[in-house]
């Protein structure tokens, strides 16, 4: 490893680390706009300037230089100041200073190195150059005025979105960045490119003009709209959630979110479930609490108790119904709405167990009925790095849009038991291969000749670090690794449920149930939506969104993660454990906790992996039998946007989905 001295500290450094990495090593702060720790270098900005010695007496670029044995670099030379001050006052010429009115302002590193860095004031006295504004579609709102072309947005749509949308016009002072033919973005991760702007060229186009950051509270949380458990901040005001950012968590979501993750938050504030309504000749009306538990009483259902679990519930909500039934005398319990009923008896069978960074090591990928980009959008670009790398992918299903090369086999499943060769060839060549199992395979009943893949095709295997297991299976839903971890799964799925003809129905925010299969039973729904499962119940009990509560979360890698609380639940509405516990009361049971802690501590004792963070140990994979047959003809995930009662009460949502899967135009206001 090379040594270099940085201001007067000597260090050792990595093989092929730059000069900023080197000073950054030896604590020392680089300015830079165009720079970015996961995106190929540019040295466009020349913010990053130091002074290295051997070499020529002039500042140079440290993001594009690489550290070599015996480099002297001095990062607060006078050499150093004087050039950054230039670079600084050249960006500053065409930029419009209009902090007072941009989104970005008090977040903004031109901000921020202006102050730190820049001369304090302008020579430049000349018009600035101004750039009309482009159309990035209905979630990045452009003021291109401000751009100083770092192309940190063109490389992210390049090298990790992998969709070739965004790039540059005109060259020198004439430059401009747009998208092509100023369409829309149209893939799922578009808006991190908001994160990554420096500036306020790309702001948040539903966020704007919303707030200023340091008015907001800042609390920790899970995505719960889809299985990843991307790791999020809700930044909130009063009692309403203004935005959700992504965290920096390297083993779960890198620092990037989904769109529908990001901007499904103005559905918590519509259609919004805020007091108790009871079904009275035929038609809901409102109700007191009182009077919902009066109802719930009456039906006197015994041991004739049945828990479906929505996409969107919190372990302890599951927990908490779960001993609710068990009172009662019931194991009904079910988290798979739409009917799948594989087997669940070991869970390291349906986990995703190379773990989610742990897939980029593939080099050679099978992915069985999962449309990865809808239905685990954060994984995408991780998919991305095995195809660069020149792993080989092969997909069986029906043909989607990949973002990196790849071999559609067939529809049908039984072309795992006949691979055509150059399949054959890469994984038995291969060090780590690996399969993704989605949710479409899943209802074809592909998981034991999948099993059987992974044994023929030694995907469990020893290596140097470990051992590698490259079975994963890719669930779609917030709440399903922690509901399967609390049983809630029936041999046959939700039709034992149906079977058991249930007197009383208990929906924890499910809203995917075909209800009609529960005519003859009593449907109580805990939820915070007016969505499907509220419109089929008969008792609607109001409980809280997922950024209204504590709680915990099981992602599809079986990691458990912890969400905090940022806001109260409106109106009437109670936290879902609370609206159990007064069920118990109504029923005359008891479940054994009357506070969050009682439950959460009562949760840890009876699953041990749910009282920790981290990933829960499932065991060794077990074995399947091979012979797969049928046809995969669609994904479950017909609209991206549009999987969940949060995202269907957004507006946001509503657009993304018309006017990006649609077509449908985007009428102006002047139209």
């Amino acid at each position: 490893m090379p040594k270099v001295t940085v201001d007067g500290i000597e260090l050792e450094v990595p093989q092929g680390a730059t000069v900023l990495q080197a000073c950054e090593l030896a604590g020392k702060e680089i300015p830079r706009f165009c720079y970015h720790e996961r995106l190929s270098i540019a040295g466009n900005c020349r913010m990053c300037l130091v002074e290295v010695a051997p070499g020529p007496p002039k500042p140079q670029a440290s993001c594009a230089l690489p550290a070599t044995e015996g480099q002297v670099i001095k990062t607060d030379s006078a050499m150093v100041k004087a050039a950054r001050e230039g670079v600084m006052e050249f960006l500053l010429i065409n930029h419009p200073l209009d902090c007072p009115i941009c989104d970005q302002g008090g977040e903004c590193d031109l901000q921020d190195q202006s102050v730190a860095y820049g001369r304090g004031k302008s020579r430049y006295h000349e018009p600035k150059r101004a750039v009309t504004e482009k159309y990035m579609g209905p979630l990045i709102k452009t003021t291109m005025t401000r751009c100083i072309q770092c192309t940190r947005c063109v490389r992210f749509s390049e090298e990790v979105a992998g969709v070739d949308e965004i790039g540059a016009l005109y060259r020198g002072e004439n430059m401009q960045i747009t998208t092509y033919l100023e369409k829309a973005a149209r893939h799922e991760l578009s808006a991190n490119v908001i994160d990554l702007c420096p500036v306020g060229a790309l702001t948040s186009g539903p966020y704007a003009f919303e707030a200023r950051p340091w008015e907001l509270k800042k609390t920790l949380s899970i995505d719960v709209s889809d299985a990843l458990g991307s790791n999020v901040r809700l930044d909130s005001r009063g009692r309403e959630v203004l935005r959700i950012l992504p965290r920096i968590n390297d083993d779960v979501n890198e620092e990037w979110l989904s769109d529908k993750g990001r901007y499904m938050v103005d559905g918590l504030t519509r259609r919004r479930l805020d007091k108790p309504w009871l079904r009275r000749d035929g038609k809901l009306v409102a109700a007191s609490w009182e009077e919902a538990f009066a109802a719930v009483a009456r039906i006197k259902p015994g041991k004739s108790v049945a828990v479906v679990a929505g996409d969107l519930v919190d372990c302890e909500t599951m927990f908490a119904a779960k001993a609710l039934a068990g009172a009662l005398g019931s194991s009904l319990l079910e988290g798979r709405q739409t009917g799948l009923d594989y087997d669940c008896s070991n869970l390291a069978a349906v986990n995703f167990n190379s773990g989610l960074a742990g897939i980029e090591e593939a080099d050679a990928l099978l992915i069985v009925g999962s449309h990865v980009r809808w239905e685990g959008a954060v994984l995408n670009p991780r998919l991305r790095k095995i195809a660069k790398r020149g792993g080989k992918v092969f997909i069986v299903g029906p043909e989607w849009e990949t973002t990196f090369p790849a071999t559609f086999l067939a529809n049908d499943l039984s072309v795992l038991g006949k691979l055509p060769k150059d399949a054959v060839d890469a994984f038995k060549n291969a060090e780590r291969p690996a399969l993704i199992l989605g949710g479409a395979g899943l209802g074809k009943g592909a998981l034991d000749a999948c099993l059987a893949f992974a044994a023929a095709n030694k995907l469990v295997r020893p290596t140097d670090n470990g051992t590698w297991n490259g079975f994963n299976v890719l669930h779609m839903a917030a709440a399903r690794m922690g509901g399967l971890m609390l049983g809630y799964a029936q041999k046959g799925g939700i039709a034992d449920l149906v079977a058991a003809k249930p007197k009383m129905l208990i929906s924890l925010g499910a809203d995917e149930v075909d209800y009609t299969r529960f005519a003859d039973s009593m449907i109580v729904y805990i939820g915070h939506h007016g969505d499907k499962g509220a419109h089929a119940a008969d008792v609607v009990l109001p409980a809280a969104a997922f950024s209204e509560k504590p709680g915990t979360y099981v992602n599809t890698e079986g990691r458990v993660q912890f969400a905090d609380k940022a806001v109260f639940a409106p109106g009437d509405a109670r936290e879902d454990w609370t609206i159990l516990r007064a069920m118990a009361d109504a029923l005359g049971v008891s479940v054994g906790f009357d506070s969050f802690d009682q439950l959460r501590a009562a949760m840890a004792k009876a699953v041990p992996a749910l009282g920790r963070e981290g990933l829960a140990d499932y065991g060794a994979l077990p074995k399947g039998k091979a012979g797969a047959k049928g046809l995969i003809e669609a994904y479950p995930i017909k609209d991206f946007y549009l999987t969940n009662a949060i995202a269907r009460a957004s507006e946001t949502m509503q657009r993304c989905s018309a006017e990006l899967l649609h077509g449908e135009p985007f009428a102006e206001a002047a139209e």
